[in-house]
């Protein structure tokens, strides 16, 4: 294992940035007849937000919970309630959501 020292955590420490991270769960019409089309509207624009760099990672989940995503969000708390409370499939009760304020490393990034 790679060691790391206090110094070299204190440097990086003071590296970080905020980010806004979205928990998406089962809102109650989630399980209602024709919700995939306003789903589908949903993930076009999670693409217009990658696309402007506001969304940096998005990650559907399909485990059979209740969470259905988690994304990051290169916008602050505000920001991303608003763009949050504009999607297709919160505005449709789909899709509920939790903001955290979190911290990371820019650049960090999912392998490729």
């Amino acid at each position: 294992m790679t060691t790391i020292t206090d110094d070299f955590m204190k440097e990086m420490m003071t590296k970080t940035k905020p980010f806004t991270v979205v928990i998406l769960k089962k809102g109650p019409s989630y399980m209602l007849p024709d919700v995939l089309p306003v789903i589908w509207e949903h993930g076009r624009q999670n693409f217009s937000l990658r696309a402007e760099g506001k969304l940096s990672i998005v990650c559907p989940i399909n485990d059979g919970s209740d969470t259905c995503g988690v994304g990051i969000f290169n916008t602050g708390y505000e920001e991303t309630q608003k763009i949050m409370e504009s999607d297709p499939g919160v505005q449709q009760g789909i899709f509920v959501f939790e903001l955290h304020q979190s911290r990371s490393f820019p650049g960090d990034s999912l392998p490729a």
